[in-house]
């Protein structure tokens, strides 16, 4: 089946790969460090109420953000929090997806993060 794909304008793709950026790379990231600060004792900013979730989408927004700008210029440092993939403007939103998630170091990425967020989870439910 052909179907005739409409052509997306550059903020559209701009979004997505913004939306992308911050969803898949980004919020695991900024997670990971909530329960970091959680653990450590980050009172200032973990233990007033919302603060956590504050923090959280503040920095998740700023990586979505910057990311793709610094992804162009260094590409050697931010590897692991930039995908060119996303910016990609000859596909489709779900096909972006789809094509990162084949990628040999999507799946080692991905495993270590839900390794790194267990084992965070376990350390900071125990310390009460």
């Amino acid at each position: 089946m052909n179907a005739i794909s409409q052509a997306k304008t550059p903020s559209q793709n701009r979004l997505e790969g913004f939306l992308l950026t911050a969803l898949l790379l980004g919020l695991p990231t900024c997670a990971g460090a909530v329960l970091m600060l959680k653990l450590v004792g980050a009172h200032r900013i973990v233990g007033e109420r919302w603060g956590a979730v504050i923090f959280a989408v503040l920095a998740w927004l700023l990586h979505g953000a910057l990311m793709p700008w610094l992804g162009q210029k260094f590409p050697r440092v931010s590897r692991l929090g930039y995908e060119p993939l996303f910016f990609d403007c000859h596909l489709r939103f779900s096909e972006k997806i789809a094509q990162w998630r084949v990628q040999p170091a999507t799946s080692a990425q991905l495993v270590t993060r839900v390794i790194m967020m267990s084992l965070l989870a376990v350390a900071v439910v125990s310390i009460r």
